[in-house]
């Protein structure tokens, strides 16, 4: 498994995590049973508290996504796409709507809006 951090980043660390282990399990390129990383362990490789990594993975298998046993580790569970689908389409609305709240803020009109999405969409489809 392969986290990458970055630290100029506006996403707090911990959510940087949960989104890469999280991308990671719905890609199947980590399979249901298979073990993550000791807190301590993944800490010490992204260079970054463990109390961040603790935080993360408790958040993880509050969605659902791992299972810790005390005293073996930290598990994947089965993915159910489905749900972590529907999870990452809720994060996608909610940005745009903060994006739209910031071109109401901005004095933008409906139709300024919806040219600048657009435009957006064009340039990266």
């Amino acid at each position: 498994m392969r986290i990458i951090i970055n630290n100029n980043s506006m996403v707090p660390i911990y959510e940087q995590v949960i989104s890469q282990i999280k991308n990671e399990i719905i890609a199947g390129n980590l399979p249901e049973g298979q073990i993550l990383p000791s807190v301590r362990a993944l800490a010490a490789e992204l260079k970054i508290s463990a109390l961040t990594v603790k935080k993360a993975y408790d958040m993880l298998e509050a969605e659902g996504f791992v299972t810790t046993v005390h005293g073996k580790g930290t598990f994947v569970n089965a993915a159910d796409l489905q749900l972590a689908y529907e999870a990452r389409r809720k994060a996608v609305e909610d940005d745009l709507a903060n994006a739209i709240q910031q071109g109401i803020s901005a004095g933008l009109s409906k139709d300024e809006i919806r040219e600048i999405i657009g435009i957006l969409m064009e340039e990266l489809l």
